[in-house]
């Protein structure tokens, strides 16, 4: 690991670069924690170039890296990378070549994050298919459930429900039991006996 870093400051001390204005992070670019960044871009002023061995070193994803970028660039701060096989530096506007390396980076960043709704959608699919609850659970005071229950069995519509207890409608359907089926048949004497003076109504 500090072979690696030792080769980093190498490459930027020899594009002329002083070791008192080479900022170092020894934790992996996937942190948030990176305090050498955060006193870079504090440092860095209105003409500057932000020059790192590699993209990685500026966010966790691509997307993360364009903003930065784009951020930097709105203060006329450059940014210019020298290892990556994709060359990049926003501080030369006039240089189309480097232009499309900013452009193609934003393609790969909005690719970046198509394909990670897509796998979240898949996941939430699967999970859903599944029988597990997906998403944060919503909590739902006891008293207020038992009166929705209550209100369920007076014969109120869930919308009524929800305006009356201000109980989510999904958290209903999740917590209530389902309403018993209709009886459709005599088993019951009370049926039974409007069923008969249907029938008795219907013959006059």
């Amino acid at each position: 690991m500090k072979q690696d870093l030792d080769r980093q400051i190498d490459a930027l001390e020899r594009i002329g670069i002083p070791r008192d204005r080479i900022y170092v992070d020894k934790k992996s670019g996937a942190t948030t924690d990176r305090p050498g960044l955060r006193e870079v871009i504090a440092y860095a002023r209105e003409g500057d170039v932000i020059v790192v061995h590699t993209l990685d070193r500026l966010g966790r994803t691509v997307r993360d890296t364009l903003n930065l970028i784009h951020e930097l660039a709105e203060r006329k701060v450059g940014v210019r990378n020298l290892a990556d096989p994709i060359k990049v530096d926003s501080s030369n506007p006039d240089d189309p070549m480097a232009q499309l390396a900013v452009v193609l980076l934003a393609l790969f960043g909005q690719m970046e994050r198509t394909y990670t709704m897509e796998r979240a959608a898949h996941a939430r699919a699967v999970a859903t298919a599944k029988g597990r609850r997906i998403g944060r659970p919503v909590l739902v005071d006891r008293a207020k459930l038992e009166y929705a229950a209550h209100l369920r069995e007076n014969g109120h519509t869930i919308a009524e429900i929800v305006a009356k207890t201000g109980i989510p409608r999904t958290s209903l359907y999740r917590h209530l039991p389902p309403r018993p089926a209709p009886t459709v048949t005599a088993a019951e004497p009370a049926a039974a006996e409007s069923a008969a003076g249907a029938a008795s109504t219907s013959r006059r």
